[in-house]
């Protein structure tokens, strides 16, 4: 069975990031956004999946064969790959974007570029707002070891020719000290204007300007830079007893100073400088990776706005929702029908005005939720110690691991524990990855009613900004009942829930999606329509590549959105030639997961948190839930079909755009999306209007 490296799938996906980097089309400021985004993903993916397979590389060699795959291959072809790609990002950055900020009058300079009052204003800067934030560390006799925090970026400095002998005085001397990035304020320093010229300057550089200040003693001062990634991994999922929340925090310790992964330094450092780093921190040779003058591109982040709007992508305020109320009881309108929420078109606030409304409503008796990534200042969060605090029992299930967000939702589980929530940390053989939340009420007829949000996105007011992704509003009895029924599975971690809605993992995705399949394989064989449509961030799982190829050879067409990682081989004679795959990267991070099955004419819609991962399907709570409103389901469809549609943004599995086609106009589906949302108010009120017209009767001829 063909398929594709994970790893090599995963820098394919980043290599398209680039390439809205590179494309004009794509706001001048914003395509520095995506080098950021660039930079910031293969930060992750050393400190995760590069430091993975070293330490794979290190276990016994029979260990090492039960792997199927050599880690050492699989190492080395990835970082030829990431090589080729940190060339390609170079260039993007000097031979496209510095020139197009140069023919918009933006001009980022180094310090060999200053004039003479440009230098000395910088060097003015240096002494009155930097110097006192640097302290460098001599790397000699007296300095045994040199620790290195992780993603940090530190400019080294080569002392030679002493300006006057003295006694016991070093010829050349090597210190090392972090850039002072956030005591200063950002990574960026913006000169005084010229006219319509604008200039900035990295703070690197005024550093630069102001080093020969710092060592009068020297004729000789060259400074670079390093940049230290760590095995971020936390092996978490090996450990089966103890205090998890203990465990945790040990880890993120373990983290800070864990095994160095990628030693970026500048090619141009002195070779007497990186020998002394490589001896002072212990970094091996197969650790260092050349990289460029400057480290850190996410950094660009915070480069200077500059308020032009042609500079970046028009401005696209999140949409009301076309059928839930701007104002009044959230709780009620669910009550009546099922809502899709569509964010960021859409806005999230929804999403927290349910919670506020739930935590003041005096029916309500109990709100439950899973939290897997929060807000720095989450609302969420606050709205939920809040109904604590009123008396609901709240049960917040807090995912410890993860990644990168331990902290933080250790941090919050404190705080809604102490508020009187009950939290439920998972064990450590599971990650709680599903987004729910569910509410009971008590009605005016003394019923307890149910009301639930299922969702593909995080509940977190930050990324619902940037991440598309789908949440459902309901108070279906079978579907809050299921709901209902995962918490439990939750809070009890024992019996496992009979469901029969909800395609729930690590017991019920896995099977009930090989059953949707199988069944698209005997419609096939029998003659008649058969297809899968598949939209997810990531397909990796061995098992479920080999059902979909064997669908394919049945005769099952098969359409593949895939965003990030994606092993399947598509068109290949014999297994896959039923198969296309494309993937789509814009302004928006593609978040969201639909599964799509014909089933015989009564075509069945899956919106779920899960991916097709191993570690989705089997070793994390994950729901995929139905679409069962006919007008929803629609609705959903026809926002996958602009997906399908797409000949703007969408890549096939090459990583070739895809054109529109002879005749056909341009489709860019997440500029449709917010287009047909805005407009769904209006259309709804436009089919309304001739029922209305008729329940009114004939328009009377008669005055008066």
């Amino acid at each position: 069975m063909k398929t594709l490296s994970r790893d090599l799938s995963w820098l394919r996906f980043n290599a398209r990031v680039l390439q809205e980097a590179q494309s004009p089309d794509v706001p001048l400021l914003e395509r520095l956004k995506f080098l950021a985004i660039f930079s910031s993903n293969l930060d992750e993916f050393f400190k995760v999946r590069v430091a993975t397979l070293r330490r794979l590389t290190n276990l016994k060699k029979k260990t090492r064969a039960k792997l199927g795959d050599s880690p050492k291959r699989q190492l080395r072809e990835v970082l030829v790959e990431v090589s080729r790609q940190q060339e390609e990002f170079g260039a993007t950055f000097r031979e496209q974007l510095l020139p197009e900020l140069n023919r918009h009058h933006i001009h980022l300079l180094n310090e060999a570029d200053l004039t003479d009052q440009q230098r000395a204003w910088t060097t003015r800067y240096f002494e009155e707002k930097v110097r006192d934030l640097l302290s460098p560390v001599a790397l000699d006799d007296t300095l045994h070891h040199l620790f290195l925090k992780d993603q940090a970026v530190y400019l080294t400095f080569f002392l030679s020719q002493p300006r006057e002998a003295q006694a016991g005085a070093h010829a050349e001397r090597v210190l090392v000290m972090e850039l002072p990035t956030k005591r200063h304020g950002g990574r960026f320093v913006r000169l005084p204007d010229e006219g319509e010229e604008r200039y900035v300057l990295f703070l690197d550089d005024v550093i630069r300007v102001g080093a020969p200040a710092l060592f009068p003693a020297y004729e000789r001062v060259e400074v670079n830079a390093i940049k230290l990634s760590r095995d971020a991994e936390l092996d978490i999922e090996e450990e089966v007893s103890g205090d998890l929340m203990e465990k945790i925090r040990s880890s993120l310790a373990k983290r800070a100073t864990g095994f160095p992964a990628r030693l970026l330094y500048d090619p141009r450092m002195p070779k007497e400088t990186l020998r002394a780093i490589k001896q002072k921190t212990g970094i091996t040779d197969d650790a260092l990776v050349e990289g460029s003058r400057y480290h850190n591109f996410r950094d660009f982040f915070g480069f200077p706005h500059f308020d032009e709007p042609s500079f970046h992508y028009p401005a696209r305020p999140a949409l009301p929702h076309p059928t839930l109320p701007r104002t009044g009881s959230l709780l009620a309108a669910i009550g009546q029908r099922d809502h899709l929420l569509h964010p960021p078109y859409q806005s999230f606030d929804y999403v927290t005005r349910l919670l506020r409304e739930a935590a003041a409503d005096p029916r309500v008796s109990a709100i439950s939720i899973t939290l897997y990534r929060v807000a720095s200042k989450s609302a969420v969060v606050k709205a939920l110690m809040k109904a604590a605090r009123h008396g609901k029992q709240v049960t917040v299930v807090v995912e410890l691991k993860a990644r990168f967000d331990e902290e933080s939702n250790l941090f919050w589980a404190d705080k809604l524990q102490r508020a009187g929530a009950h939290v439920i940390f998972t064990p450590p053989e599971l990650k709680v990855h599903s987004k729910l939340l569910l509410i009971a009420r008590r009605e005016a007829d003394e019923t307890t009613r149910q009301y639930a949000y299922f969702s593909t996105g995080n509940f977190n007011e930050s990324t619902s900004q940037l991440y598309t992704d789908h949440g459902l509003f309901t108070a279906h009895e079978g579907l809050t009942r299921e709901a209902a029924a995962v918490f439990g599975y939750l809070r009890d971690q024992q019996a496992v829930p009979q469901l029969e809605l909800l395609l729930v993992a690590p017991f019920g995705l896995r099977t009930g999606l090989n059953a949707l399949i199988d069944y698209e394989i005997k419609q096939a064989k029998k003659g008649k329509e058969a297809y899968i449509i598949l939209k997810m961030n990531a397909l990796e799982d061995r098992g479920m590549i080999a059902k979909l190829y064997h669908a394919s050879e049945a005769g099952v067409r098969i359409e593949l959105i895939v965003r990030g990682i994606g092993c399947l081989v598509p068109g290949q004679a014999g297994y896959s030639e039923n198969i296309s795959q494309r993937g789509l990267v814009d302004r928006y991070l593609e978040h969201s997961r639909v599964y799509v099955f014909a089933h015989g004419g009564e075509e069945k819609v899956f919106v779920s948190s899960a991916d097709w991962m191993t570690r989705n399907l089997d070793r994390r709570v994950e729901v995929a839930f139905p679409i069962l409103d006919a007008g929803l389901r629609a609705e959903v469809r026809y926002l996958l079909d602009l997906q399908r549609q797409d000949n703007v943004k969408a890549r096939d599995f090459e990583n070739c755009f895809v054109l529109p086609e002879e005749g056909k106009k341009p489709v860019q589906a997440q500029v449709a999306t917010y287009a047909w949302l805005k407009g769904m108010k209006r259309r709804a009120r436009a089919a309304a209007q001739p029922a209305a017209v008729a329940k009114r009767g004939p328009v009377s001829k008669k005055k008066g």
